[in-house]
């Protein structure tokens, strides 16, 4: 049989399989007869590229192309050992096929290896070492290839130990006789306490080739430090002899930290308002390590039923180390919520606190430190803890410990800590240089790298030609995984997964759901439907009043919900959506503004005009006004966009400023212009955004409104086809600068983009001239940023999770770069799925 045909034949039959699994299928229910038959597309169809089978035996010596990636260090300095991890499920395959994964630069091994870095006791990430120029970018490849993956021989640079005493007897609290035996896992046992001479040197140990730990596993629970004087390993030999004499210099180094009764070089406890209360009212300590390679070593400590602040709770904590790095990272998770934990640092005297950079964004890393005489062997040390920027709730201390408060809002956080001893090879010698390694660890950690993946297994299917039905399914696709990631639990007394705190009436909610109502109208689906129920239901009072809502913030980002809430309204009428309506309405009415009547963005953000602005309250004042008002506010509505067009658009380039300040009192701000200095893709794709929706609200016939809408609409499309991508079809964060250093192509501006070309050729607004523009942009979407994972979900990544300005936020280029790059963010997997469904009415699809 001629293979088009049959690939005709596949595909009109998997567009009928579709249709009918996802009219059928539950809440939970995941994609696999479709994926499937896409999969068998890819197989049929000679002019598409061949998906990898990696579920082959694993006797089988046959390399098979698993993905391909782009790494770029984001940094002007280089990073000689950058971790990098990439999970199963990124790379398109299971933990059961991925028995011999190798990654390639051209003919050259680069060192990975696969880890259980959730430490549950299963290999769930490959991960990379890799040593980067300042700004290089590298071109990878990920294989399963099992005759390479068995000459890896990679020197052992990491590892994670614990051993105990076997053949001998307790005798009270001490264990005597017997010799040591290393194990993967213990349980102390009830008697056993502090100096037991049972666990060869107090507790588990890790270490890279820089320095090592040891985490005494009693009622202390203190981080000690082991300084060494060699880049071997050394914890095998530690303590072999007894206590002792690891407290006098050996060829390898000694312990160097005097710790006594306090958290040591990083430890954690609870801040009971006077002082630390260590881990140590414990009913049970138990460690394993669960991993101990060469490249990336990771232990777990487990507290069962610690007593503190009048709760019985269990306490896990996961340590990891790396190659080349002295930093430990620590994550930590509760079995109850406790209002913070207390992390912190032994006090010496002699010793000089350093404080990290706190003028920054909150997702931005720094850090508290010691430098001084406070080593053991009588020479310089430093001490670190690393944790992002708003997580420190308060910095205090006690008699022992410099101590930071940390939030905990899922039970669940994480930091790092370090030690840097004068006395190891190429040891850091004076608190300057302390200082300056201290800042480029914590741009290490802000600034990760960027990375562009493509999987055969996603590449099988994005590759797929471009239908209508097929835009639709890709929105479904992604509509149906957040179903079981998120959407649902947007509700009032739902859990914000993204931002760690519970949910609130914020733009983000609206945003999703008006994606979903999208769909909904051309993929009829009573699920879709029903979240939007149930979401916008639970905020509405029956007073009228919006949970979480206060009108006296004067918030502009409130009100994008309320578009949503209004298509709900005139579905099922119902009183107290009205009054919520109303009063959204009154936010607008009463809101302040600048001397020319731009709205402010809120009441903490004074005087100043953002684009995020007008999307956020103008096509809801448009909407509510055409409704219930017979349009009085849309001359309103359109002199917002006329005072975006002159306050914020370069004319040079015809790209939109992020900001202004009348004020001029900004610190982002220019002090003649106003103006935040960046042109930030998603500031200009919510502009773009509104412009195309506002205009379903102004009747056709009022032209003389209409007419300043449609020339923006005009000159942006100009503008953004300029800027767009070349080879990928998207567009950068930062639009106009795409050779900077750690610039990225962006998911939430691109996806905003392609809905704005698609809906305005749609809607009339645009020449067909830019259909190949919106086209191209689509399938950008899916090459870039859409990954399908093994379970048959999809994820959209590369997004940046926020980009404010004020309050640490100083609109500097560095800025927009150190904003954390997110996946399955609401903005942009919101604009995906509209985008799909515009580019499926371009496309023509009969509905």
């Amino acid at each position: 049989m001629d293979g088009s045909f049959l690939s005709t034949l596949l595909m009109q039959a998997q567009v009928e399989i579709v249709k009918i699994h996802m009219q059928a299928r539950s809440p939970f229910l995941s994609l696999t007869v479709s994926l499937f038959a896409l999969a068998v597309l890819s197989g049929c169809d000679s002019k598409q590229p061949q998906t990898s089978t990696v579920a082959e035996s694993t006797n089988s010596t046959a390399v098979q192309q698993i993905a391909s990636l782009e790494v770029q260090n984001p940094s002007d300095f280089a990073r000689p050992d950058q971790p990098l991890l990439l999970p199963f499920t990124d790379l398109g395959i299971t933990a059961a096929e991925a028995t011999a994964l190798v990654v390639m630069q051209q003919d050259h091994l680069i060192p990975s290896q696969l880890i259980d870095h959730s430490g549950d006791g299963e290999k769930d990430t490959l991960y990379l070492h890799l040593s980067m120029a300042a700004a290089e970018r590298q071109q990878l490849q990920v294989l399963q290839d099992p005759n390479r993956f068995r000459q890896q021989a990679w020197p052992a640079r990491t590892q994670a130990e614990i051993s105990h005493k076997v053949g001998g007897e307790w005798q009270g609290a001490k264990y005597h006789g017997g010799d040591f035996v290393n194990v993967t896992e213990l349980t102390a046992p009830e008697q056993y306490t502090d100096h037991s001479e049972w666990i060869r040197y107090e507790g588990p140990g890790i270490e890279s080739d820089r320095v090592g730990y040891r985490i005494y596993l009693d009622w202390r629970n203190g981080f000690d430090i082991f300084g060494k004087k060699t880049p071997q390993l050394v914890l095998q030999d530690v303590g072999q002899d007894g206590y002792q004499s690891y407290h006098a210099m050996a060829d390898w180094g000694m312990d160097i930290l005097k710790v006594g009764l306090t958290l040591g070089a990083g430890g954690y406890g609870f801040w009971d308002g006077e002082q630390v209360q260590l881990v140590s009212e414990v009913g049970q300590h138990s460690a394993r390590i669960h991993e101990s390679g060469p490249l990336y070593s990771g232990m777990q400590i487990h507290y069962q039923d610690w007593k503190i602040a009048g709760k019985t709770l269990d306490l896990t904590a996961n340590f990891s180390m790396t190659p080349g790095s002295r930093l430990v990272h620590t994550r930590l998770e509760l079995s109850e919520s406790l209002p913070h934990m207390a992390i912190g640092l032994v006090k010496h005297p002699g010793t000089e606190v350093i404080h990290g950079p706190h003028e920054i964004t909150g997702h931005a890393w720094t850090y508290v430190a010691t430098w001084g005489d406070q080593s053991l062997a009588g020479d310089q040390l430093g001490m670190a803890l690393l944790f992002k920027r708003s997580t420190r709730l308060q910095q205090t201390e006690d008699e022992h410990n410099l101590v930071s408060l940390i939030r905990v809002p899922d039970q669940r956080m994480e930091y790092y800590f370090l030690a840097a001893w004068q006395g190891e090879p190429g040891g850091i010698q004076s608190k300057d240089e302390f200082v300056a390694y201290l800042d480029q660890q914590i741009e290490a950690l802000t600034l990760t790298p960027r990375v562009r993946l493509n999987t055969a297994l996603t590449d099988a299917l994005v590759q797929q030609p471009l239908t209508a039905e097929r835009a639709l399914d890709w929105s479904e696709r992604l509509a149906a995984s957040e179903m079981i990631r998120q959407t649902p639990y947007y509700r009032y007394g739902g859990w914000d997964f993204e931002r760690r705190r519970p949910a609130t009436w914020e733009y983000t909610t609206g945003l999703l759901l008006q994606a979903y109502d999208d769909l909904f109208e051309l993929r009829p689906n009573a699920e879709w439907q029903q979240v939007i129920v149930d979401v916008v239901d639970s905020f509405i009072t029956e007073q009228g009043d919006i949970h979480t809502y206060d009108i006296k913030k004067y918030n502009i980002d409130s009100i994008n919900t309320g578009l949503i809430l209004l298509r709900h309204y005139l579905r099922d009428a119902k009183p107290h959506h009205r009054q919520a309506l109303d009063l959204l309405r009154r936010q607008l009415a009463e809101h302040p503004r600048t001397a020319d009547g731009a709205f402010w963005h809120k009441q903490v953000y004074p005087h100043q005009l953002w684009l995020d602005g007008v999307y956020m309250g103008m096509p809801f004042l448009a909407y509510y006004s055409s409704e219930f008002e017979d349009g009085k506010a849309l001359k309103e509505v359109v002199k917002e966009f006329e005072l975006a067009y002159q306050l914020l658009r370069d004319p040079a380039t015809g790209l939109y400023y992020h900001a202004w300040d009348e004020a001029r009192q900004q610190v982002w701000a220019d002090p003649e212009t106003g103006l935040s200095p960046h042109f930030w893709g998603r500031g200009l794709g919510w502009l773009t955004m509104a412009l195309v929706d506002v205009l379903d609200y102004i009747p056709a016939e009022q032209t003389e409104l209409r007419e300043p809408l449609l020339h923006m609409i005009s000159d942006l499309a100009a503008t953004l086809a300029r800027y767009q991508d070349s080879e990928s079809g998207t567009w950068f964060q930062i639009l106009d600068q795409p050779e900077a250093t750690g610039n990225y192509l962006e998911a939430s501006a691109s996806a905003m983009f392609t809905y704005f070309y698609a809906k305005a050729l749609n809607q009339g607004y645009l020449p067909q001239q830019y259909r190949d523009t919106a086209l191209k942009a689509y399938q950008g979407l899916l090459q870039e940023f859409v990954l399908v994972h093994p379970d048959d979900s999809i994820s959209f990544v590369n997004t940046v999770q926020v980009a404010g300005l004020g309050f640490g936020r100083d609109g500097s280029y560095q800025y927009y770069m150190s904003e954390p790059v997110f996946r399955n963010d609401a903005k942009a997997n919101g604009p995906f799925i509209m985008a799909g469904v515009q580019i499926a009415r371009l496309l023509g699809i009969d509905h």
